[in-house]
């Protein structure tokens, strides 16, 4: 396997903790091994299979540029390479990126955003929302349940994204709910943990009631019990949002609740006190607004 990161003591710092992970087991043919490229081009010029995971899409447009021209030559052991995106941006980038992947010769070029978060990275259990044509899903869902539980196919190319996009619009909203009814009962008396095993036994039951409860103390592997640290960042969550923003506008969809919601992040956001935190800090600018 190749890495390349712009931040070089991560790709260091990933390399190490694969080598203490599999350290224990014997492999003849170097399949747990990983090098560090010189280059995303290197990596691309050594590599039938390239996953791109990037902050936004003008960062996915000029890395896979780089990888791509001039003449990219054919992959090492298979008859074309496969390009595997799996950043959340927006879906007519994506197809623009796959075109000039498709333009450039025999290589394809699919969009595979992820849902799950740092928790869900962690432990495996990723869900991937695949845009691709039918006759590639044999070849990517393999490679992609290496990191995950369940690979959805969506539609043809930029589908996936679109998908993604309709999640984390929700999730955007159910975060700042799930702060609200949370911030609700605790100031009505109710114990924090009584109260979202309540929520997590009703019909309020969602994620961000579950496993990312944004009160410090009641899921111990969420971010707020780590001082909001980790996680998905505020910054990426209204990202996300605007993207989800901008595609309802393209697509001529109604949405009733987007502006306050935009306002809440942006106002979070200016905060330099919740600079880095994961997007659950919202239930903390609830407490501090009172």
């Amino acid at each position: 396997m190749l890495v390349y990161d712009i931040n070089v003591d991560s790709a260091k710092r990933f390399v190490r903790e694969v080598e203490t992970t599999f350290s224990h087991l014997e492999s003849p043919d170097d399949s747990n091994k990983v090098d560090i490229a010189k280059s995303p081009r290197s990596l691309a010029e050594n590599s039938d299979i390239i996953f791109t995971v990037l902050p936004e899409s003008s960062h996915v447009e000029s890395a896979i540029k780089n990888m791509i021209s001039p003449n990219l030559p054919k992959p090492p052991s298979a008859e074309r390479r496969i390009f595997i995106d799996c950043s959340t941006i927006d879906p007519s980038t994506s197809r623009r990126v796959a075109h000039s992947v498709h333009q450039a010769g025999k290589d394809v070029f699919v969009d595979a955003p992820m849902s799950g978060g740092v928790v869900g990275a962690r432990a495996g259990t990723l869900t991937f929302m695949l845009g691709a044509p039918p006759d590639l899903v044999h070849h990517v869902q393999p490679v992609l349940l290496m990191m995950g539980k369940a690979v959805h196919r969506c539609g043809e190319q930029g589908a996936g994204l679109s998908a993604k996009l309709a999640n984390n619009y929700l999730l955007a909203l159910l975060n700042i709910a799930t702060a609200e009814a949370m911030n609700l009962g605790i100031r009505c008396g109710l114990d924090a943990k009584v109260l979202a095993q309540l929520i997590n036994m009703s019909t309020g039951r969602n994620w961000c009631s579950e496993i990312n409860n944004p009160v410090p103390g009641v899921v111990d592997g969420a971010p707020a019990s780590r001082g909001y640290s980790g996680g998905f960042g505020v910054k990426l969550m209204k990202k996300d949002l605007e993207l989800a923003i901008s595609a309802a506008e393209q697509a001529g969809a109604k949405l009733e609740l987007h502006q306050r919601t935009r306002e809440v992040y942006d106002e979070v956001l200016r905060n330099e006190g919740y600079k880095g935190c994961d997007f659950s800090v919202v239930y903390k600018y609830l407490q501090e607004m009172q």
